[in-house]
């Protein structure tokens, strides 16, 4: 049946969505991955129990997202999704982290590492499945104010510093003046909306001045921007919008 649904997509030109499911635990995964084949216009390329097996079948199958449990023995989700995003082809694929609590470490690990976002492990499968087609077009899957409190929570530790993924301060300077002010306004939660509404320019102009400021700077996700607009000290922690 799931077969037939995913191929009367592909017949009627729809685009199906090619997803890797990584869980530890095997109800877990076993349960995702029949909820994503009996989807329309989604199919699962591979299940992997662990960081490794990940790598292994993202590489083999090139898989449109990835849903990615964080703790896993042996290889993490966020080392093995830092590998993944280093060495994909174009397109990279969207990671989406599934975790237990929504202001965790290991989520704000796996922002900096480029994941596109993270859904909690109770969401209803209807949630799970919107937010894979969300990310796989694109979007990331929470709102900017989201991302801010969680990179807010861990930035204030003493111990929160750039780490080898993420640019030194200095590295902004190879950017523009306006794309450094889209990120400080990213970084402090508005939507390329309400930057666009701050700057008085098009929404059209916000996205070519993050997107330029992302590739500057070597990032793959909003998220990421966020976590490089607080770590470098470009925006404050506590500073409000």
């Amino acid at each position: 049946m799931a077969d037939d649904r995913q191929a009367g997509a592909a017949a009627h030109g729809e685009a199906v969505i090619r997803v890797l499911v990584v869980d530890d635990q095997i109800l877990i995964r076993a349960g995702v991955a029949a909820l994503l084949r009996a989807a329309p216009g989604m199919t699962v390329v591979g299940e992997a129990a662990d960081g490794a097996e990940a790598i292994a079948l993202a590489a083999e199958h090139r898989p449109d997202v990835i849903l990615m449990d964080i703790r896993m023995p042996g290889l993490s989700g966020i080392a093995a999704t830092e590998r993944i995003l280093e060495h994909a082809a174009d397109p990279a694929p969207r990671v989406l982290v599934l975790t237990t609590f929504d202001l965790d470490e290991y989520v704000y690990a796996a922002l900096r590492a480029g994941a596109a976002g993270f859904l909690l492990k109770d969401a209803g499968p209807q949630r799970l499945l919107a937010a894979i087609a969300a990310v796989a077009g694109g979007d990331t899957l929470f709102a900017p104010t989201v991302t801010r409190r969680l990179v807010e929570a861990f930035s204030r530790r003493p111990e929160a510093a750039p780490g080898p993924e993420q640019p030194a301060p200095a590295a902004l300077d190879a950017l523009t003046g306006r794309e450094l002010e889209v990120l400080r306004l990213t970084g402090r939660g508005l939507s390329n909306v309400e930057i666009a509404a701050e700057l008085v320019i098009s929404e059209a102009t916000v996205k070519t001045h993050l997107n330029r400021a992302m590739t500057k700077l070597g990032l793959c996700s909003r998220a990421q921007a966020v976590v490089v607009a607080y770590e470098s000290g470009l925006v404050t922690p506590g500073a409000g919008r």
